[in-house]
């Protein structure tokens, strides 16, 4: 009867998110501060995905197809500065993207 409940997916969920968030805070690099990023898009997708199993409603799944939407969107243009970065400055730390004002 033990099984997996809905504590173990939002324990794991606020695990990741914690990751994330201690990756966005600590990194300079810009690459390892998207991946960050996703792990915390991730760990919102697995609350919403988790909710929506145990509550019988595709709510929680729906919102996180737009959550993957938003993050494809996010990565595009996040490497899309990186790139930009990257052919100024030939660095990819957090620090530099003051170089990019107008």
């Amino acid at each position: 009867m033990g099984g997996i409940g809905l504590n173990h997916y939002l324990l794991l969920s606020a695990m990741l998110f914690a990751i994330g968030t201690i990756g966005v805070l600590v990194r300079r690099n810009v690459i390892l501060v998207l991946m960050s990023l996703e792990l915390m898009f991730n760990a919102a997708n697995i609350n919403l995905v988790a909710v929506s199993y145990f509550r019988p409603d595709l709510t929680g799944q729906i919102f996180s197809i737009f959550t993957i939407t938003v993050a494809a969107a996010e990565v595009a243009i996040g490497l899309g500065l990186v790139i930009a970065l990257f052919r100024n400055k030939e660095a990819i730390n957090v620090d530099d993207f003051s170089l990019l004002k107008g």
